[in-house]
């Protein structure tokens, strides 16, 4: 059995703000990663706290959302 690590506030904090813009706009997971051209699980596993994504990565679905940097990056 494999222990899953802790995530790190500052992961939990960017993958719930993710998840609330993406939501807040009516965009579907499916449709964000269509966007920003990437594989729907990575949209997953963005917003679900698993993935300790790039600057490029965070830019991209920063653009393809339409919202500013602070909305992902608050606390």
């Amino acid at each position: 059995m494999t222990k899953s690590r802790p995530k790190l506030p500052q992961l939990a904090a960017f993958a719930a703000n993710a998840r609330r813009e993406r939501v807040a706009r009516g965009i579907t997971q499916e449709k964000l990663a269509e966007l920003m051209e990437v594989n729907p699980r990575t949209i997953q596993k963005i917003e679900a706290g698993k993935l300790n994504i790039l600057l490029t990565t965070v830019l991209r679905l920063q653009k393809s959302l339409g919202c500013s940097w602070d909305s992902l990056m608050r606390r």
